[in-house]
């Protein structure tokens, strides 16, 4: 049975939540307390799901004991860890890619062992010393994969196919993230990395703001809605103001709320439910009250989503009058 409007798994991200605090603090070496008063606040704005990313805790780095303290944390706080999500962890990084491909193993025996149902992963790396000079990381470019690099492509899909086969051997499902400038930057390199990849519990992530807050031309978010949602499973969903003077070739973007932004999402939506998406939705958004503004969010995707009840029909004025007398 399909998700309705009021069963639908909306989480929230935890983008606010910074793995280092600013007096220095590691939660990844802290105690379950500093875990706790973050799902708290999580809570506090109406989410009762939210997803574990790398960002916060790095959750295959986590011992079987912490991993235990973890869920005991999200349960008092009334919050489900519903996917964990691994960031700037290429499987195909020219330094790092046995170490990353390792930890992505640990990473969904962790989602396993707190209950989690998706694991995502990309190909994003770690961000540059020039892109954490910046407000916005995005303005600057960063690592990116050879389109031409035939074994790095196979790598990419070699690797996805070994996680994916470990996933499916614990129920789990495993969702790609698109971004800018890897084998998952385009709808159509992302869509043939799956169709490569080839197993039925791997599908996308479509972030559409990874790729149209660019400060460059980028593809029509239109289509890349139409080609990516039928092999969506799990959503990051985040929206930008972008404005664009192609002749002067200037481009600028900047966070926004979903229904404010340059990406139409009660058409994406729409789109997405016509192509069978039953996923998750992640509501991440960047600076200021991130958090607030994300159980904003959660609140509009919830208004577009369906209720479960009969979908209504047109009826011809002599139809509906027949029927009023019928029932009358």
């Amino acid at each position: 049975m399909s998700p309705t409007k009021d069963t639908w798994t909306i989480s929230a991200g935890l983008l606010q939540f910074p793995g280092t605090r600013r007096d220095g603090t590691r939660l990844q070496d802290g105690s379950p307390e500093l875990w706790f008063d973050d799902l708290v606040e999580v809570a506090s704005v109406g989410f009762t799901t939210a997803e574990v990313g790398d960002g916060w805790l790095r959750a295959g780095d986590l011992s079987d004991s912490q991993l235990t303290l973890l869920s005991d944390a999200a349960s008092q706080a009334g919050v489900g860890l519903s996917s964990v999500a691994v960031i700037r962890t290429s499987i195909i990084d020219p330094v790092n890619a046995a170490e990353n491909l390792a930890y992505s193993h640990r990473a969904i025996d962790a989602a396993a062992a707190l209950g989690s149902r998706v694991v995502s992963f990309g190909l994003h790396r770690e961000l540059t010393p020039e892109q954490r000079q910046q407000l916005w990381f995005w303005t600057v470019d960063g690592a990116s994969d050879d389109p031409a690099d035939r074994d790095s492509w196979n790598l990419a899909v070699a690797g996805f196919r070994e996680l994916g086969d470990h996933a499916a051997s614990l129920g789990l499902e495993v969702s790609l993230e698109m971004y800018e400038d890897t084998y998952l930057g385009t709808a159509d390199s992302a869509v043939r990395l799956i169709t490569d990849i080839g197993l039925d519990n791997v599908g996308l992530n479509p972030d559409l703001g990874n790729l149209i807050r660019l400060h460059r031309p980028v593809e029509s978010w239109e289509e890349l809605v139409e080609k990516t949602v039928p092999y969506a499973n799990y959503w990051h969903i985040k929206n930008y103001f972008r404005d664009e003077d192609a002749a002067a070739g200037t481009y600028f973007a900047t966070p926004a709320p979903l229904e404010l932004g340059v990406v139409n999402y009660r058409w994406a939506i729409k789109e997405a439910l016509r192509a069978g998406f039953t996923g998750a939705f992640v509501c991440e958004h960047y600076g200021g009250d991130g958090l607030g503004v994300s159980a904003r969010n959660r609140e509009y995707i919830r208004s577009l989503l369906p209720t479960g009840g009969p979908v209504p029909q047109y009826m011809s004025p002599a139809t509906a009058t027949a029927r009023t007398k019928e029932t009358s």
